[in-house]
């Protein structure tokens, strides 16, 4: 059954995706001539609006400088209060007024002309003070609001939103803005998640715990402490990696060997690398030199395991049935 709330959401939805719907067939010359302004500028894009409209241009210079255009929120109020400083020549001034004629935006124009900066209008009125003073106009008019007493900005913010989303697209493309770029400028939450690589992770340099072989494990605890990774490396004299000491190993050598673990070196610790292991067990004829799975086993874990030919069988999983015999339906 439908209600009256949803018969209401329904009609206002139907009049925002028909005003959106509407911009794309109204895209003009104005629309290129401000990608290009934007694209071109040797400084920032300082977006201002007022009321709503400078709430959804807060979004806009957010959804600019997150792909590749450096942008940031303006208040034409602030402006005229000091904060003209914030516009530098070279800049570009993008300005929301959907009438083009809100008063504090009016205000600010003959100040963005002497401080030398170029002028995008987002209205939706050409004809209006702000498209008559603009280089560029983006128009995104409507034919009315979605509000039942077509007064409270709904249609027409939802129309400015979505021409600042066109225009930032469009401007990402036309700088070649790339997987790897939108991963620099969103190094958290879960996009920055999806574009990490090891390199972003790892520790290196002076930041890696590194002991040689012949370290005591005094040496190798204080060594895992310092760097606070709960492991270390073990070096051999060439530093090329010959295994590592975990803070588990450590652990279990003293559960094993008590007191006297602490007699013994980084050497006699460590669980070697794979491949050091596997050249080890081929100079000794080992059952694992093929390569196999063992040669990933950690030492202090291969011993007391037993071999393949005294290894019991597997047990069954459940008792044999045999159905030859059965009737169906039993």
């Amino acid at each position: 059954m439908t209600t009256p709330a949803r018969r209401e959401a329904r009609r206002v939805l139907e009049i925002e995706a028909a005003a959106i719907r509407s911009l794309a067939s109204g895209l003009d010359d104005g629309f290129d001539t401000a990608v290009a302004l934007l694209h071109g500028t040797t400084g920032r894009v300082v977006v201002t609006g007022i009321g709503k409209s400078g709430i959804v241009g807060q979004k806009i210079a957010a959804t600019l400088a997150s792909t590749g255009t450096p942008a940031f929120f303006l208040h034409p109020s602030e402006a005229i209060h000091g904060d003209l400083g914030m516009i530098l020549a070279g800049d570009v001034v993008l300005a929301l007024s959907h009438s083009g004629e809100s008063a504090e935006i009016v205000a600010l124009l003959p100040h963005v002309r002497r401080r030398g900066a170029k002028l995008v209008a987002l209205t939706g009125r050409r004809a209006s003070t702000l498209g008559k003073e603009a280089d560029a106009v983006v128009e995104a008019a409507i034919r009315e609001e979605a509000c039942p007493l077509n007064l409270a900005p709904t249609a027409s913010t939802a129309a400015q939103l979505a021409m600042g989303d066109a225009l930032a697209m469009a401007l990402s493309v036309e700088k070649g803005f790339r997987p790897e770029d939108f991963a620099a400028l969103h190094p958290g939450g879960k996009l920055g998640k999806r574009f990490l690589k090891v390199a972003d992770l790892m520790h290196s340099g002076g930041d890696l715990p590194l002991v040689p072989l012949g370290a005591p494990m005094k040496d190798v605890v204080y060594e895992m402490s310092k760097k606070r990774l709960g492991i270390t490396g073990v070096v051999d004299g060439d530093g090329r990696l010959a295994g590592v000491v975990s803070d588990g190993d450590l652990r279990r050598l003293l559960e094993r060997e008590g007191e006297k673990a602490w007699g013994t070196d980084a050497a006699g610790a460590m669980n070697r690398v794979a491949e050091d292991d596997r050249r080890r067990r081929l100079r000794h004829g080992g059952a694992a030199a093929d390569g196999g799975e063992e040669d990933h086993v950690p030492l202090h874990r291969r011993r007391g395991r037993a071999s393949e030919g005294n290894r019991p069988p597997p047990r069954p999983l459940g008792r044999r049935v045999d159905m030859t015999n059965r009737r169906p339906g039993r």
